[in-house]
């Protein structure tokens, strides 16, 4: 049975430009500036020495991202596509390794996100209201469906719900810069604990880690670069404005921790955002975080479904047996299969979570190499593919080429290192899941 290009699906079975710079710019947003921004500043500030070490470490992620974001600029204009990552992989490396990429993103990576960040959500709207013993888990099956619905609906339902959860999101970081740096505390710095047994250090390469893992996924952006309204060009300026919006957040949200809790405080601190709003209003402020926390992880959690339906919807175009998964639905404008596909997935992963959540939550880390692994091909792929395209055109070019991209390789294989350093035995989950992909793939290709 022959393959099935995407370039020979029928018309109502491809995406239509429909979003806009500034939709991308939300999407983008929104995934990246989520849960981790409240959760790794103290891991970064353990691993510094000074405050200038500590601030310099995150315009140097901001930096190292700008760069992987060129380098994926030129991969989007050049070759859009609902697919994304699975699309470039596909074209430089072949359909088994694309394959094994989709396979792994649609059954781990990315349901495992969405069911991840759903739980977050049901963490912090149990302690506004709790509906039972199960709570948590209750809250994150009710978000899985209620966006994966949300979505299905239509893109235009989808792309307004993320740019009103960026702008809530987002003005309630910028509530935190204000209030950090601009109201009186009602109490004494010196007042606040620190605890014993917190030593800083200078350890560059785990604080680079921490930070890069909190820039991380802006390489969304990929799987809807087929329906930007204002083609290459709009996507090359969507991922730099998006990137350099993060950066400048990240560092007045990180002076404003720095700035009122100093660097020993930062660093002893579980929770450094509720900590801030703590010292300055009290008690009851620090539920304030509660609720942008959860506001991060529904943002997160939407974009995360909008993109992740996007490369099952790709996998389903070039591979029979998931021909279902290829259906577009041209009023709508969204890949509906996918989006259920996905949904029912991520809910299974809820179900296990709520059964086992210390086991959910290893298993969603042990995917890192595997995501890494894959980042680190797309990086490589931006060489090959110039090579093995050299007639087609580039509407956009990442700048000093081959100096930009071999800077995006090294950074990602950096983060594979220390991704595999880290989990150690547990890296062979990922190594499992691909395995049983490449059965799959031999299966289905007979």
């Amino acid at each position: 049975m022959p393959w099935k290009s995407i370039e020979n699906a029928s018309l109502n079975d491809k995406p239509r430009k429909t979003l806009g710079t500034v939709d991308a710019v939300a999407l983008i947003v929104g995934i990246v500036i989520g849960a981790g921004v409240f959760k790794t500043p103290s891991l970064v500030a353990l691993n510094t020495s000074n405050d200038t070490l500590f601030l310099l470490t995150w315009l140097v992620g901001g930096a190292v991202s700008l760069i992987g974001a060129l380098s994926y600029a030129e991969l989007c204009a050049t070759y859009p596509h609902t697919g994304g990552d699975y699309h470039f992989l596909y074209r430089a490396y072949g359909k088994p390794l694309a394959f094994l990429f989709a396979w792994t993103r649609m059954v781990v990576i990315q349901t495992g996100s969405i069911a991840l960040l759903a739980f977050i959500f049901g963490d912090y709207a149990t302690q506004f209201y709790t509906i039972g013993p199960y709570s948590e888990g209750m809250y994150a099956l009710a978000i899985v469906i209620t966006l994966t619905i949300l979505n299905i609906l239509g893109l235009t339902f989808g792309a307004i719900a993320q740019k009103l959860f960026t702008l809530l999101e987002v003005g309630g970081i910028v509530l935190i810069i204000i209030v950090g740096l601009f109201v009186t505390p009602t109490i004494e710095a010196s007042s606040l604990p620190i605890k014993s047994d917190i030593s800083t250090s200078s350890s560059l390469g785990m604080a680079m880690v921490f930070v890069l893992l909190t820039f991380g996924g802006w390489n969304e952006a990929a799987y809807i670069s087929a329906e930007l309204k204002t083609g290459a060009k709009g996507m090359a300026k969507a991922l730099v404005w998006s990137i350099l919006i993060i950066t400048i957040v990240y560092l007045l949200v990180n002076y404003t921790f720095i700035y009122v809790l100093g660097h020993e405080r930062m660093a002893s601190s579980d929770a450094v955002a509720a900590d801030l709003m703590r010292f300055i209003w009290g008690e009851n402020a620090a539920k304030f975080i509660g609720l942008l926390v959860a506001i991060s992880a529904l943002t997160s959690a939407n974009a995360t479904i909008i993109t992740g339906a996007r490369s099952n919807y790709a996998l389903g175009q070039d591979f029979p047996f998931f021909k279902s998964l290829s259906q577009w639905n041209h009023r709508t404008s969204t890949p509906v299969k996918a989006l259920i596909i996905q949904g029912i997935i991520a809910t299974i992963l809820v179900l296990l979570g709520l059964m086992t959540r210390k086991g959910f939550e290893t298993i969603v880390d042990y995917t890192a190499p595997v995501f890494w692994f894959f980042f680190l091909l797309v990086g490589v792929a931006v060489f090959i593919l110039r090579k093995k395209d050299p007639q087609i055109t580039r509407p956009f070019k990442v700048p000093l080429y081959p100096v930009l991209p071999a800077i995006f390789c090294i950074s990602s294989s950096l983060l594979l290192y220390s991704s595999l350093a880290y989990t150690g035995v547990g890296a062979m989950f990922g190594v499992f899941v691909l395995f049983i992909g490449f059965i799959v793939f031999s299966l289905f290709r007979r």
